[in-house]
């Protein structure tokens, strides 16, 4: 049984945010999957994702790890839309993003305060 300290825990959770946007990036270049290479790789990455994620909930805990991974999977992709695919960068998509990001910000520090 793998036992990681919580800095661990959070580099890890690092990498499944990092497999889950390579995933879903994966999603748009698969072209509906008519292109075979990210229509295997969506499917690659998501699992990877998960298992890592799987790791990760028993050291920070379900609430903690699933809303981090997917409120910055979701920045993350949203940015990526933006700048990559060149989707447009409303002014509500922007603020929609920033409410996330306070968002991810209020879970990570919460899962700093011991619980009673």
């Amino acid at each position: 049984m793998l036992n990681l300290t919580v800095a661990q825990a959070w580099a890890v959770l690092s990498g499944a945010i990092l497999l889950e946007v390579a995933g879903t990036t994966c999603m748009r270049l698969s072209e509906g999957f008519t292109r075979l290479t990210p229509s295997i790789l969506i499917f690659v990455f998501y699992a990877m994702s998960f298992a890592l994620n799987t790791l990760v909930i028993r050291v920070l805990g379900l609430s903690v790890v699933y809303g981090v991974w997917s409120g910055v999977g979701t920045v993350l992709t949203a940015l990526i839309g933006v700048y990559y695919f060149k989707e447009p960068a409303t002014a509500i998509k922007l603020v929609s993003i920033g409410l996330i990001v306070i968002g991810v910000l209020g879970l990570h520090s919460a899962s700093r305060i011991p619980s009673a």
